[in-house]
C-alpha cells in the first residue's frame, strides 16, 4: 500500500501562487490534484487522450511526476496493470525528479527511463527524463547524444530545446559578452529548422536570458536585469523585434508550454525598456508567471514578475 500525500501546507501553499507548472493545462491539474490522493486513473485517463502529441506527453508527464509520492502511485498502477507503457514512463519521470531533489539514485532513475524506452520507442519523453538527469550532473558530450535521441523522436521538441539552451550559455562563463557565443548559433540553428508556426522561433530570445544568468552569475553583469545592457546592443534588439513580431503573427495559442515563451518575451520587453509590448505580453500570460527567466540571476521571481508586470501595465 503507498503512502498517503501529506495535507497541503503553508508553504506548498506559498509556492503554488507563485509558480504552478502545471500553467493554464486544467484537464493536468484535474489529473494531479487525483494523483496526489493516489486516485492514478485520473493520470491513466490524461495520458491516454494527450496521445503522441508529444510536447504536451512530455509537459503532463513532466508535471505528474513532480508530486511527491508520484513514484509510489505510479507503482500502484503498475500492479495494476504491468503492460502500461504510460504508467512505466510516468515512474521513470519521477524518479527523474527525485533523483534531481538528490532523494534517488541516478541509476535507478536511468535505469527505469530505459526500461520505458524499451516499452515505447517511438516516445521521446523516457529520453527527455535521461536529458534533464544528464544535464545536471552530466558531460556535454552525452547531454548532446540524449538530446540527439529526443530529436530524432521529435525534432521540435520544445522543452528539450530549452534544456539545451540552458546548458550551452553555462559554456565559458568567463569569457564576457560574445555575440557569436555559441548558445546563439544553436539557438538561431533550432529556429531555422523548426516549421514557421513552432514556438521555437522564440528560442534565441531564451538564448540571450539564458545568456545574461550566466553572466551576471559570474560578476559580468549587474544583478538587476534591467539595468543591463544585454538587451539594448544591437543584436539583441533585433532578436527581439523578430520575435515579438513573429508572436503577433502566430495563430497556435494552444502549445502546452506557450507560456514559458511569453515570460521569456515579456522578460526581454522589460529589459529593452519596451513597456507598450511587454504590456501586450503580460495580458496574455495572466497569472501564470515562471521562475525562469523572472529569477535571473539571483531574484525572487513572483516579485520580480508581479513588479514588471505592474510597470508596463501602469499600475505600479
Amino acid at each position: 500500500m503507498s503512502p498517503p500525500p501529506p495535507p497541503l501546507g503553508r508553504g506548498r501553499k506559498r509556492a503554488a501562487q507563485t509558480h504552478d507548472g502545471a500553467l493554464d493545462d486544467a484537464e493536468l491539474i484535474g489529473a494531479r490534484a487525483a494523483l496526489a490522493q493516489g486516485r492514478w486513473q485520473a493520470a491513466r485517463s490524461l495520458l491516454v487522450h494527450t496521445g503522441d502529441d508529444w510536447d504536451r506527453r512530455g509537459h503532463r508527464v513532466t508535471v505528474l511526476a513532480l508530486e511527491p509520492y508520484s513514484a509510489a502511485w505510479a507503482r500502484d498502477w503498475l500492479l495494476a496493470e504491468p503492460d502500461s507503457a504510460d504508467a512505466a514512463v510516468l515512474l521513470a519521470l519521477a524518479l527523474v525528479q527525485r533523483a534531481l531533489r538528490r532523494k534517488e539514485r541516478p541509476g535507478r532513475a536511468q535505469e527505469a527511463c530505459r526500461d520505458a524506452a524499451a516499452l515505447v520507442p517511438g516516445d521521446p519523453t523516457p529520453w527527455l527524463g535521461l536529458l534533464m538527469l544528464e544535464r545536471d550532473s552530466g558531460t556535454a558530450e552525452e547531454t548532446t547524444r540524449l538530446f540527439g535521441e529526443v530529436r530524432s523522436r521529435y525534432a521540435d521538441h520544445h522543452h528539450a530545446h530549452h534544456l539545451m539552451v540552458a546548458g550551452l550559455a553555462e559554456l565559458h562563463a568567463d569569457a564576457g559578452q560574445d555575440p557569436l557565443h555559441e548558445v546563439y548559433d544553436f539557438a538561431n540553428w533550432a529556429a531555422e529548422q523548426a516549421p514557421a508556426d513552432s514556438p521555437l522561433a522564440i528560442l534565441p530570445v531564451v538564448a540571450h536570458a539564458e545568456r545574461y544568468r550566466v553572466l551576471a552569475a559570474a560578476g559580468h553583469e549587474p544583478a538587476d536585469p534591467a539595468a543591463s545592457g544585454h538587451w539594448t546592443g544591437r543584436r539583441a534588439r533585433q532578436v527581439m523585434k523578430a520575435a515579438f513580431d513573429w508572436w503577433l503573427e502566430w495563430e497556435h495559442e494552444g502549445h502546452p508550454r506557450r507560456l514559458v515563451d511569453l515570460n521569456f518575451l515579456a522578460h526581454a520587453k522589460v529589459c529593452e525598456g519596451r513597456g507598450a509590448e511587454a504590456a501586450a505580453l503580460f495580458h496574455r500570460i495572466g497569472e501564470h508567471a515562471t521562475p525562469a527567466p523572472w529569477s535571473y540571476p539571483d531574484r525572487d521571481p513572483h516579485s520580480a514578475f508581479r513588479a514588471a508586470r505592474a510597470a508596463a501595465l501602469g499600475t505600479a
